[in-house]
């Protein structure tokens, strides 16, 4: 390639030609790809810094590298798939919301202490945000059932596990007297559960009235929230039977809203992950491989990781995708990391 056709590729058109390049010749460096496309010292660390930023290059590890009599470059990277670069940023992402999540709790603790007795002493004024902590459980009943004949236009519910049997009917009560009034009802569960027989009839009467039902396997807390003027939730997130916090005023259940629209449009709508295509079905080995293909590890690595041929890896991974209910591998990790089947387990395969 001539110096004039290599000047007028351009920021990502050079990266995307250096990337090209490497993908062509495995065996090439970046710097041997770069000087044969007679780029400058700038544009190449451009280029280098690009693709590491996309996660289309990461660190050699060394026990990828060939044996060789020449001292290992300690700077040596390797090519990544787009697909398996694309997985990987998801992945990230899932786990900056489960940060979020976590971080989120923590500031919680600082707001009970803001929520108690210094707005109450007059740090806001009562007519914009009036907060108390209830102690009582049936004030809290009352509080709901109170909701229920004022809220006007909608109301956002939090579940951290399964509601109890005795509190089932009188939840769908109300779901029957807001429907009728045109008020809309968004819930979001726990995914496990799913796995609870009768919390599994109880969503489906709830979608039955019209409930807007999500599922998602990280929920901070218990919460209700109306009309953005309303807030129920725990002074303990990790203590449903704590103290309540009962907050009215927009300037505060804004800021529990903007919590429960992030965890809303991360969470799965209800009845989008049935038994079969959920993972559930999953042997170890299954799992064992899936873990790995998510972490871009070849064919020919999985079968010598997990004791087993070629033509075994490939049977098992269409199995996985026949369980998730995908059509390509790609899919199927998307799905896997979106279902949390690649939670908490990766370590020990690299994740």
């Amino acid at each position: 390639m001539s110096r004039n056709a290599a000047v007028s590729r351009v920021g990502s058109e050079q990266a995307l030609a250096v990337y090209q390049e490497l993908r062509a010749r495995p065996d090439s460096t970046l710097d041997e790809v770069a000087h044969r496309l007679q780029l400058s010292s700038e544009e190449r660390e451009r280029c280098r810094e690009e693709l590491a930023s996309l996660g289309l290059t990461a660190p050699q590890h060394p026990r990828d590298r060939p044996e060789s009599d020449t001292p290992p470059d300690a700077g040596a990277r390797i090519v990544v798939d787009p697909d398996v670069a694309l997985l990987r940023l998801l992945r990230r992402e899932r786990d900056r919301l489960q940060d979020r999540l976590a971080a989120t709790s923590h500031a919680h603790t600082a707001l009970e202490a803001l929520a108690g007795p210094f707005l109450r002493a007059g740090a806001a004024p009562r007519s914009e945000v009036e907060v108390e902590i209830v102690t009582d459980p049936q004030r809290v009943l009352r509080e709901l059932a109170e909701l229920t004949e004022s809220v006007r236009t909608a109301v956002h519910v939090m579940h951290t596990g399964s509601v109890r049997r005795e509190d089932m009917a009188a939840e769908l009560e109300r779901d029957r007297s807001r429907a009728a009034r045109g008020v809309r009802v968004r819930a979001m569960y726990s995914r496990r559960v799913g796995t609870v027989p009768e919390m599994t009839q109880h969503l489906r009467e709830r979608a039955a009235l019209g409930v807007e039902l999500r599922l998602s396997p990280v929920v901070p807390m218990n919460m209700v929230l109306a009309d953005e003027n309303f807030a129920l939730l725990p002074t303990d997130p990790h203590d449903p039977d704590s103290p309540t916090i009962l907050a009215r005023g927009p300037g505060l259940v804004r800021s529990y809203l903007a919590l429960y629209e992030y965890c809303w449009q991360a969470a799965s709508r209800y009845g989008e992950e049935p038994g079969e295509g959920g993972g559930d079905g999953l042997s170890d080995q299954q799992r064992a491989a899936l873990h790995m293909l998510a972490s871009g590890i070849k064919d020919e690595q999985i079968a010598r990781s997990l004791g087993v041929s070629l033509r075994t890896v490939s049977r098992l991974l269409s199995e996985v995708m026949q369980e998730l209910g995908a059509a390509s591998r790609f899919e199927a990790g998307v799905k896997a990391a979106r279902l949390g089947l690649l939670d908490g387990e990766g370590s020990e395969h690299g994740l």
